[in-house]
């Protein structure tokens, strides 16, 4: 068995509690600061994610290993009635390439289905070559220029939808 499908083996996804509040906080800031600038938003969204994110109906998602370290995150933001948002993604360095990322994403689009949710909405970037096969492959589709929406986001170019 390789390293890294033995790391997949050992990962459980678990719900957001405040005892990993900068776990989340420090995954996410880590992986916007390799490629771009943290903005605003991220700030409002990372530093208190159960009244920005958990209180309006979303929720967070964590890759915990078998050594209890959370390795990798997503959240699901309620966007617009029955549509939520796949954002604040991230997994640590050790665990790309390992499919955790697909864990998460897979976890959460289960999760978006007992929620209710029509459909998953996502933002991203063009430089992001591995997260938008991921998003691909997920059955995500991108959206033509004139039905994506206005992002609080200088960095996002790319704009997906997953209907469930």
């Amino acid at each position: 068995m390789s390293n890294k499908s033995k790391i997949l083996d050992d990962v459980r996804i678990i719900l957001y509690e405040a005892a990993y509040r900068s776990d989340f906080r420090d995954l996410n800031l880590a992986w916007v600061a390799k490629y771009f600038t943290v903005e605003a938003k991220d700030h409002e969204q990372l530093e208190d994610p159960q009244e920005r994110i958990i209180d309006r109906g979303g929720v967070v998602l964590l890759a915990q290993n078998a050594h209890g370290a959370i390795i990798g995150c997503v959240s699901l933001i309620p966007y617009k009635p029955g549509v939520l948002e796949l954002a604040k993604m991230a997994v640590h360095e050790s665990a790309q390439g390992c499919g955790v990322g697909r864990k998460l994403i897979d976890t959460a689009i289960d999760k978006g289905r007992l929620l209710g949710a029509r459909s998953i909405y996502l933002e991203s970037n063009s430089v992001l070559g591995p997260a938008l096969r991921l998003y691909e492959r997920a059955g995500f589709k991108h959206l033509p220029p004139e039905q994506r929406p206005s992002s609080p986001y200088t960095r996002c170019n790319v704009y997906m939808m997953l209907d469930l």
